[in-house]
């Protein structure tokens, strides 16, 4: 009788893979190489086991979920959703800072952020 192989999970800082592929892809209604092909576009990254397992953490999960709906509703191809997860990521950076910062240099946070934004925009076009 075979034994199953003994996973080992690295700890990634603050979050750690929790879900296989197969079980992430039956959670989200998607194909497992829908998954792998979100890995390969650089969309989202899986920890990986000693033994290359991907294992999905609640982040992944969440991230998943927003690109499965900008493919799905807004049609969005994947270099669209890339862009759309770039834009995402600067609004969440801002929201970060703004707690953070007041008068002038929240200013400064702001406008360095947009100026960000906008030029990856215009490196996109």
């Amino acid at each position: 009788m075979r034994r199953p192989a003994r996973i080992e999970i690295r700890h990634r800082d603050e979050e750690q893979g929790v879900y296989i592929i197969s079980v992430a892809a039956r959670i989200l209604e998607l194909h497992p190489q829908t998954l792998r092909k979100y890995e390969r576009a650089g969309l989202v990254s899986p920890f990986r086991t000693g033994g290359m397992l991907r294992l999905y953490s609640e982040d992944d999960m969440v991230r998943l979920r927003l690109i499965k709906y900008l493919v799905g509703q807004l049609k969005l191809n994947l270099a669209g959703v890339e862009l759309m997860l770039d834009v995402f990521n600067q609004l969440l950076k801002l929201k970060g800072s703004i707690s953070s910062l007041e008068g002038r240099e929240l200013k400064v946070a702001l406008e360095r952020t947009l100026d960000e934004t906008f030029a990856m925009l215009s490196s996109q076009v």
